[in-house]
């Protein structure tokens, strides 16, 4: 069964071409920072590696780079679109709607389309690569894989809230929980990896969109997303977590109306609110450099994740292993660093030339001996995607 799974995030489209069940990667690629002036494309396959610079508008442009790529006379790996027998997607919000991958219909993504509200950075993008992928590869099956899916195990005083009852019962109003792939398959890897020694686990997703989930014996118990992938951690143009207060204040101080203050917080805030820039690369070449916004927004960015993990060590009654993945999580030095700084208390101090080295895959860099595993571990979105799509249709 060979599988294109396309995961598009908010800022990016990520790619790969696996033959399952042999979990053989035939190529995978990224088209990053859509929108702006210095994105780019990046493609590998054995035998081929492509990185370029381009400007994609949005993500209808990126995909349709993706195909080229993938039937390029000399580059590609197909020799026509047909040999793709099913097209994986990515879909972040699955609301009450989904708790499982499901084959997509016309049904199927009327609702995704509906629960746009909910995620309006992605279930819209993730929308237009179901479309899209429905036009070019009309003999596969599409199979819709929800971030929110992981997160059904979060018990009942975690995923309520505090608002009127008949509120949250009538229009489903929990928290839903998001990144649940990423954090799924690199939990997995990290209990592999210990050889079944760690049911407590910490796993911090940092990328353009960032969270966090308290994992106990393999399934989610807290998130730090909830009813919309917005609150929790300090993101590329989300401020995460934000007292209401400032929301009512700025509604009738200043006439905001709920949309524009929707796009502002959730499309001008965070890193890029806080230093005009939204990639986390480009903030610590600033703070490195002496950018005085830039190293609050670091510092700010390590504070937030360590009150996350002080609380999650709470609720899971101890801590095993701490799990840094995707993007920054995987590649920022500085960032782990910080966040792991003056945690001796909760068991967590890591090497500082471990930190530095790089790897392609799982590695420990805490000191030793250490009361918790402190992990690396690159995530692979992609490869989950293509499992779950296959389990599905094997059924």
């Amino acid at each position: 069964m060979k599988i294109l799974v396309i995961n598009s995030g908010s800022s990016s489209i990520k790619f790969q071409v696996i033959v399952m069940p042999k979990k053989e990667t035939l190529c995978k690629g990224m088209v990053e920072r859509l929108g702006q002036e210095n994105g780019g494309i990046h493609y590998e396959s054995d035998s081929e590696s492509l990185h370029r610079t381009e400007n994609f508008k949005d993500h209808a442009a990126g995909l349709k780079a993706i195909i080229a790529l993938l039937t390029h006379p000399e580059m590609g790996i197909l020799g026509s679109l047909e040999e793709i027998d099913v097209v994986g997607h990515r879909v972040v919000h699955g609301g009450d709607a989904f708790d499982a991958p499901v084959r997509i219909n016309a049904n199927v993504l009327r609702t995704i389309k509906r629960l746009s509200s909910l995620a309006p950075l992605h279930n819209p993008a993730n929308a237009i690569g179901i479309e899209t992928a429905m036009k070019l590869f009309p003999k596969a099956e599409q199979v819709a894989v929800f971030d929110t899916a992981f997160h059904q195990t979060i018990p009942q005083k975690a995923y309520t809230y505090a608002i009127p009852k008949d509120l949250t019962e009538k229009h489903h109003i929990k928290v839903y929980g998001f990144h649940g792939t990423s954090h799924k398959y690199v939990s997995e890897q990290a209990m592999a990896f210990l050889n079944g020694s760690a049911s407590k686990i910490i796993s911090v997703h940092l990328g353009n969109g960032c969270s966090m989930t308290a994992i106990k014996d393999g399934k989610s118990i807290d998130h730090s997303l909830g009813f919309g992938p917005s609150n929790g951690l300090i993101m590329g143009t989300r401020s995460g977590d934000i007292d209401q207060s400032v929301i009512f204040f700025l509604m009738n101080t200043f006439g905001f109306s709920s949309k524009e203050l929707s796009q502002i917080l959730q499309k001008q805030s965070g890193l890029l609110g806080l230093t005009g820039f939204s990639d986390l690369r480009d903030i610590q070449k600033g703070a490195d450099a002496g950018n005085k916004d830039c190293q609050l927004a670091m510092a700010m960015t390590a504070y937030r994740i360590k009150k996350y993990i002080g609380s999650y060590v709470a609720a899971l009654n101890g801590l095993d292993a701490l799990i840094f993945t995707a993007g920054i999580g995987e590649n920022s030095d500085m960032l782990r660093s910080m966040v792991c700084k003056d945690m001796d208390a909760l068991g967590i101090a890591i090497d500082p030339i471990k930190n530095s080295e790089r790897s392609a895959g799982i590695r420990e860099i805490q000191k030793d001996p250490s009361g918790v595993k402190v992990l690396v571990i690159p995530t692979n979105e992609e490869l989950e995607i293509a499992k779950q799509s296959h389990t599905l249709l094997s059924i």
